[in-house]
């Protein structure tokens, strides 16, 4: 099935927010650790165990992200030079990794949930 120019375009705004919060999720997590740091409370090492894991997944959404939006820029570049065919399969490869990026989302998400849990559970001991 051939895509036009205008299909992947349709991608770039949302690609664009997605890597905007992303990035807002890196700048609050580094923050975070920056706080924690200067602080003279012990940190639990669940704690530290769950920060470490969350840089990890944000720099690979980051990651998936900026190479779904250069593969969707490659893919106009090939449509706009008549490779349909290839276009389109860059076009795939695009959505395949907005798609790895989202789902890693999720589980930074979920860490980042476990992380306030632990947080809790040290604020009932107390």
């Amino acid at each position: 099935m051939p895509i036009s120019l205008t299909t992947p375009a349709l991608l770039f705004p949302a690609i664009s927010l997605l890597l905007l919060a992303y990035t807002n999720r890196f700048f609050s997590l580094a923050a975070l650790i920056r706080n924690l740091s200067a602080s003279d409370k012990p940190i639990a090492s669940e704690q530290l165990k769950n920060l470490r894991r969350r840089i990890v997944i944000i720099k690979r959404m980051q990651e998936a992200g900026v190479s779904s939006f250069a593969l969707c820029v490659l893919c106009m570049i090939l449509i706009y030079l008549g490779f349909h065919q290839s276009g389109s399969l860059v076009f795939g490869g695009s959505l395949l990794l907005l798609l790895h990026s989202l789902i890693l989302s999720v589980i930074e998400i979920r860490i980042s949930v476990d992380a306030l849990n632990i947080h809790l559970q040290q604020m009932d001991e107390h």
